[in-house]
């Protein structure tokens, strides 16, 4: 069985929802990539041809903008369904995905999702569910970023990585101080201040690219309050 992953979130998610042989086929149509960081496996423009989901590993979402700057719109974490937001509306990938860390993607055939979507509807609705969802946390994300000062926006990311990626408050930062800026919508080079100025108030500690969080309280005002 290629769903044979004893904590796949998909199994969790909906192998309730499938008859056995609708099973059999979503099983079957199942293949499994690894993608070394710093590749981009999805680009804008790309033609749709499959359901992606995140089995380990980092990846940002981003696209360009109509000057051609790139800005990252979302960072994807394990459990998350990577091409979620528009294959089902679109022929095309309106954005790119890059891995940021080595990454494991699973891959479904787009026409047996879609199969599954029009003859079974609690299947239907929990895909409808999960895209809201998704959709949800970007804009989320995107309303609490334009809401923060400079210094409210590098905290939230911060807090990111160590609360929902890393779980612990000392880690390698997994962007570079550019991809900061893409993300946050600042220069790189008031993202550089900022994380200069956490380390002169002793919010954090950093080498190389190593961040460590001193000052947790601290942090979190910052990004509560900023």
């Amino acid at each position: 069985m290629y769903c044979s992953c004893e904590s796949c979130h998909i199994n969790n998610t909906f192998f309730t929802l499938i008859q056995e042989a609708g099973v059999d086929k979503f099983c079957h149509s199942r293949s499994e990539i690894k993608i070394p960081s710093g590749k981009t496996f999805i680009n804008q423009g790309d033609e749709i041809k499959s359901f992606k989901y995140l089995k380990d590993g980092l990846i940002k979402l981003h696209r360009l903008d109509i000057n051609g700057k790139d800005q990252i719109i979302f960072f994807g974490r394990p459990l998350d369904y990577i091409s979620i937001q528009n294959t089902f509306s679109e022929k095309t990938y309106n954005y790119s995905v890059t891995a940021i860390e080595n990454s494991t993607v699973c891959i479904f055939d787009i026409n047996v999702m879609k199969d599954l979507i029009q003859t079974n509807g609690k299947f239907a609705i929990k895909m409808l569910e999960i895209s809201s969802m998704a959709l949800n946390r970007i804009i989320d994300n995107s309303l609490e970023l334009i809401s923060k000062t400079m210094y409210g926006k590098v905290a939230s990311l911060l807090l990111f990585f160590s609360e929902k990626v890393y779980l612990k408050d000392s880690f390698d930062l997994p962007v570079s101080r550019k991809e900061i800026a893409q993300y946050t919508g600042l220069s790189i080079e008031t993202v550089i201040r900022v994380i200069s100025e956490f380390r002169k108030d002793g919010i954090i500690k950093v080498f190389g690219k190593r961040i460590e969080i001193v000052n947790k309280p601290g942090l979190i005002s910052l990004n509560e309050h900023n």
